[in-house]
């Protein structure tokens, strides 16, 4: 069971005797297909227990990705204890404050947290990482392609029960083919793949970036979209401008808004794919909650494009439903 393994590791690390009290305490949050549980010994700080199985692959790739970003001297939490062989590490806790807990304080208060956030991601534009690191397929046609399909499979298809004919027929339509084509034909700098408020955590006035194991190497405006456009925010037009102008502080450039618009059709498409399958399994009905959001976000990003004929139709299903 995890919860043992996790209980040995820390007894392991700690040297602690059989009857020294060791609280777990689960968190829930996330869908990583990972164990993570807070750990509790009496005496000693907490960790965060983290233990993996091989049903995703990009689960094997958190350690070494962790171990190249403290080394880069970006703000992660420190690897404590790992055994591979066992699958399962303890990490640094940073606490619950992440930016999704922070959504109703004043900008004031969020606006440290997004300028680090930000500040990491304009740093990790320029990082170069080890050669034989290995990350994530990078991002190119052919993922943009899959995550499209990601969308119309678990959206149109299995979870509104659109007509099978109609659905491969807005997946095939040219302008999800030439975004996808556009997008593919640069992938320059590393991406987090799941830049989003869940994944920032709030500790001493900084952001601390979790969740990475996904890393690739793709288009620096994916994260940036993911940020601002986040349906768990749900940012308002006011609140993605400051977004934008923070951003364009820190990287000295203006984002190209045909590339940005793109990143952010393409990563609403996967997070609302994401959404539609984990939030009919059991329990996680939350998910589920979160797709009217997403879909009147897309609905906005698209506004006047080529995009509208693809994804409208689904769109309008969805605010049916």
């Amino acid at each position: 069971m995890p919860a043992d393994t996790l209980l040995t590791a820390i007894r392991n690390h700690l040297e602690l005797s059989p009857s020294h009290s060791c609280v777990i305490e689960p968190i829930t949050k996330g869908a990583s297909g990972r164990t993570i549980v807070r750990l509790k010994a009496e005496g000693y700080p907490t960790y965060i227990g983290i233990h993996y199985t091989m049903d995703r692959k990009d689960n094997a790739n958190y350690l070494p990705v962790s171990h190249f970003l403290i080394d880069a001297g970006f703000n992660v939490p420190e690897v404590i204890y790992d055994h591979p062989g066992r699958r399962v590490a303890l990490v640094e806790d940073l606490g619950d404050v992440d930016l999704l807990s922070m959504k109703d304080e004043p900008w004031e208060k969020r606006e440290p947290i997004y300028r680090s956030a930000l500040e990491q991601l304009d740093k990790l534009f320029y990082t170069r990482a080890p050669k034989n690191l290995e990350f994530q397929p990078p991002f190119d046609e052919t993922l943009y392609r899959w995550e499209q399909d990601y969308f119309f499979d678990q959206v149109a298809d299995e979870y509104l029960g659109m007509n099978p004919a109609v659905v491969d027929e807005l997946s095939e339509h040219p302008a999800l083919a030439q975004m996808a084509k556009d997008l593919g034909a640069s992938s320059r700098s590393l991406v987090h793949r799941d830049f989003q408020s869940q994944n920032i955590i709030a500790n001493g006035g900084k952001a601390w970036l979790i969740d990475f194991q996904g890393m690739r190497r793709g288009r620096q405006e994916y994260d940036l979209a993911s940020l601002i456009y986040d349906p768990y925010m749900d940012h308002s037009a006011e609140d993605r401008q400051k977004l934008l102008e923070l951003w364009e502080e820190i990287s000295e450039e203006e984002p190209i808004a045909q590339i940005l618009q793109k990143c952010a059709t393409q990563r609403l498409m996967q997070a609302m794919g994401a959404y539609a399958k984990i939030g009919r399994q059991p329990h996680q009905e939350w998910y589920l909650d979160q797709l009217p959001t997403a879909g009147r976000i897309l609905r906005e990003v698209i506004a006047g494009s080529d995009l509208e004929e693809p994804l409208l139709p689904v769109l309008d299903e969805l605010e049916k439903a």
